[in-house]
């Protein structure tokens, strides 16, 4: 008996590095803000909507281009404040066969009327953030800035709480409003679903996937949520702890959202670069 126990510990003593060299790597997500840190962004944003009613056909298209940047004021281990501010903006719009609607604001020019809520925030603070380190909002105040994400996600990313390997996923809930045929607001919620599909030079390259939860009946609603979906890629500073870039596209149809006849196509997408990281020292 006793050299069956000994036989079974020598073998559980050879078994036991394998299995501590088969376990995979796991990667701790988590943002990193410095007070005095500013993070300048460039977020392109292309959409082209086709709509047919009643035999009559129509396309509207739009080209943004903004830069925006965060201003950290405050920076710790767990306790993250910054401000949100659109430095400059060149936007294109145009509507069926009505002439193309083009303005900059580095132009000097008065912003056209459909631009001008745009024009009225360019180079203010929009929102004012606090985070944690897993970029959860701790506070909020908004001043003028939408709290929209319109499908192309919020600020900060919601990071998941314990250490995860490549291919496993996190999902964060969701709430998107709809108004119904009959003029009600109908919440739909839906998930998130981040997976980490691979890390590679301290770079974080996630997969983000909207998931529905709340059935659809009626096509008018389903046209609403399909263009606040957000289905793409984010990549994550895993040392400096901070978003690098965000690439997201939208490819839908929606037949009978206003008749049996009716139709809507949207194609989009969303890129948001990291420019440069710059300290406050180095600022002018």
């Amino acid at each position: 008996m006793a050299r069956i126990l000994v036989l079974l510990t020598i073998v559980a003593l050879q078994v036991s590095p394998t299995f501590a060299e088969d376990a995979p790597e796991k990667y701790t997500l988590r943002y990193s803000l410095q007070t005095g840190q500013r993070l300048n962004y460039e977020v392109t944003h292309v959409a082209k909507t086709k709509t047919r009613l009643q035999g009559q056909e129509e396309v509207s298209q739009v080209h943004t281009v903004s830069r925006r940047y965060w201003d950290v004021t405050k920076g710790d281990d767990n306790d993250m404040t910054f401000d949100h501010v659109v430095d400059s903006v060149e936007m294109t719009q145009q509507q069926g066969e009505q002439e193309e609607i083009r303005w900059s604001s580095t132009s000097g020019d008065e912003a056209p009327v459909q631009f001008s809520k745009v024009a009225e925030q360019i180079g203010k603070t929009l929102s004012t953030i606090s985070v944690n380190a897993r970029g959860q909002e701790t506070a909020r105040e908004d001043n003028g800035g939408s709290k929209a994400s319109l499908g192309m996600g919020s600020l900060t990313l919601a990071l998941p709480e314990e250490p995860i390997a490549i291919g496993e996923s996190w999902s964060i809930p969701r709430e998107i409003k709809a108004r119904t045929d009959d003029g009600l607001v109908k919440p739909i919620k839906i998930r998130e679903l981040y997976t980490l599909e691979k890390v590679k030079a301290g770079v974080a390259t996630l997969s983000i996937r909207s998931e529905l939860l709340t059935p659809i009946k009626e096509e008018s609603v389903r046209a609403q949520v399909v263009q606040q979906l957000s289905n793409g890629t984010i990549k994550f500073d895993l040392d400096a702890g901070h978003m690098i870039s965000k690439e997201l596209t939208w490819d839908e149809t929606v037949v009978g959202f206003q008749g049996a006849n009716s139709l809507m196509e949207y194609r989009a997408r969303m890129n948001e670069e990291l420019l440069d990281d710059v300290p406050r020292t180095a600022r002018r």
